[in-house]
């Protein structure tokens, strides 16, 4: 009977600690666009995701159906120089973080504690863990 084989595993690269961020209420597009400026300086951010409540572009049901959204938070904000269409009122960031050790985690945190503090006035929770998926499961293979 043959060993088995081992497979090299082959992913995005080591799993990155990410900062999850949960606001008391919904960010309006002012607020997003001074924190979001204020998280772009800080170095050892590799990315932002951001959720919250939808804005569509038509209204998706009711009497209104089909017709334009004209609400005022939808609009593009400008973060970094680039421009950003806002389709969401942001309610939760989850920035992953690219760090070497705890050190260093420690003093991005304090940083990104400091631009929430400033910027988000109704107060917000912070953790610090793993929130979304660094490599394939087995639901990526079987949606394909």
């Amino acid at each position: 009977m043959a060993a088995p084989t081992e497979q090299k595993v082959e992913y995005a690269g080591k799993p990155l600690p990410e900062v999850q961020i949960v606001t008391n209420r919904l960010l309006s597009a002012e607020t997003t666009e001074k924190l979001l400026n204020a998280l772009d300086v800080i170095p050892g951010i590799r990315q932002i995701n951001m959720t919250g409540e939808s804005l569509p572009k038509t209204i998706n049901s009711g009497p209104g159906k089909g017709y334009a959204n004209n609400h005022s938070e939808r609009r593009v904000i400008v973060v970094g120089g680039r421009e950003v269409e806002l389709r969401y009122l942001v309610g939760a960031f989850y920035i992953e973080l690219e760090v070497e050790d705890e050190e260093e985690l420690e003093v991005r945190l304090d940083q990104i504690k400091a631009a929430c503090n400033e910027n988000i006035e109704h107060g917000y929770t912070m953790q610090v863990g793993r929130y979304s998926k660094y490599r394939p499961t087995l639901h990526d293979f079987r949606s394909a």
